[in-house]
């Protein structure tokens, strides 16, 4: 496997044991919708958080979450979309970024709640 499949795989983890610390609880992992996929479906308490989990191995050229783009977030928002029709859903959701660095001169980890907004 690619080292930057790896640095993501320990991305995700980490994501996954910040946010059960928190009282979250996954629903799914690197779901997909067609073409789309989703890091992390989680929910805290009544509030479906769809999660982007960014791991970088360093933060020279800006924080991981910088690269959650407009077209990742349009992403996101549909497969956010597709998961709620598909499994009959009425819930108020939120789109959170987990931003990691992990390097050896350092170890960060950042939970951003509503990261971003759904727009019409």
């Amino acid at each position: 496997m690619a080292e930057h499949n790896d640095i993501g795989k320990t991305g995700e983890e980490m994501a996954i044991k910040l946010l059960r610390e928190k009282g979250y609880k996954i629903l799914e992992q690197n779901w997909h919708y067609g073409r789309e996929e989703i890091d992390l479906i989680a929910m805290d308490g009544d509030t479906l958080v769809i999660v982007e989990v960014k791991t970088r191995t360093t933060s020279w050229f800006g924080e991981p979450e910088f690269a959650v783009t407009r077209s990742k977030q349009k992403a996101l928002i549909r497969a956010a979309e597709g998961y709620i029709i598909r499994n009959n859903l009425d819930l108020d959701t939120r789109f959170d970024v987990v931003s990691i660095v992990i390097s050896p001169q350092e170890k960060k980890i950042e939970h951003i709640e509503d990261a971003f907004y759904p727009t019409l």
